[in-house]
This record gives C-alpha cells, structure tokens and sequence, in this order.
C-alpha cells in the first residue's frame, strides 16, 4: 500500500472517529502533497511523485513543526507547542522506523568505504548516498555533522 493509500485510509477512519485533531493534520498532509504534486507535473507526465519525495516531504513538515513548537514553547505558549507536537506525532506514524544515532553512524561508515571517501571533498557523494537509500529514516542535519567528523579524523 502507498503512503497516499495509506493517507487517504487513515483519514476516512478519523472522520469516523470524528477525531478532529487527526483529520485536520492528515487533511494538512494531503494538501502538502497535492501542492508538491502540481509542481512535478509536466507536459508529459501527469504521475504524482513518488514515496521516497513523499518521505522527504514528511521529514521537512516534521522539522517545520519542531521549529514552530520551540519557538511557542520560548514564547510561553505551551497549549501551541502541545499542539504541534500532536501533529508530529501523527506524520511521525507515516515515517519509517528511525535510526539511532549509533545505526546512523555505522551506516554512514559503511557508505564511506563503500564510495571510497577520504577527505571532506567526498562528503557530497557519501550524504548523497546516504539520503538515496535511507530517505525518512535519519535526520541528516545530524549525520551530515557526523560524517564531517568521520572525514576530518582522516
């Protein structure tokens, strides 16, 4: 089953539960998604995108909500902040299971033998690798400073 399958499911059974905050997120969702698949249309290609540009639009609404949440937390807004977090919670169901830090740091390691890398110039093609085959499943804004490390230390 697709993610947009998976979306759509999920949506008619929180409308049944009458689960507002639910409905309201996953409706946020679907319209982020049907916004990024206007924006992939071409003359040829009517396709929408596929679950890996999906996962990304995931992780970056997750963020967007992390952000938000901090910034009602610092401005004694908790009730706000409490609310993100529920939609982070919700789209987080939608993401694959993610790494540890030790887990992304061994499978960093593993792509940089794999490509060869040995200097900091190398650590566009090992971030590349890394997000082409675990889309969803790191936050790379960490392991990018952890692949830095790797690459310094050599």
């Amino acid at each position: 089953m697709s993610l947009r399958e998976r979306f759509n499911d999920q949506l008619k059974e929180a409308m049944r539960a009458k689960d507002q905050k639910r409905v309201s997120t996953l409706r946020m969702v679907l319209a982020a998604l049907k916004d990024k698949d206007i924006a992939a249309r071409t003359e040829t290609s009517r396709e929408g995108v596929p679950d890996e540009e999906v996962l990304a639009l995931l992780a970056k609404m997750i963020k967007q909500r992390e952000e938000s949440a901090a910034a009602f937390e610092s401005g004694g807004r908790p009730e706000l902040a409490g609310n993100e977090r529920a939609e982070i919670g919700i789209i987080r169901e939608f993401m694959p299971k993610q790494m540890s830090p030790d887990e992304a740091r061994a499978a960093a390691q593993a792509v940089m033998a794999e490509v060869g890398a040995n200097s900091m110039k190398d650590m566009g093609k090992v971030m590349a690798a890394l997000k082409e085959r675990y889309a969803g499943q790191m936050d790379f804004s960490k392991t990018g400073a952890v692949v830095k490390e790797l690459l310094s230390a050599k």
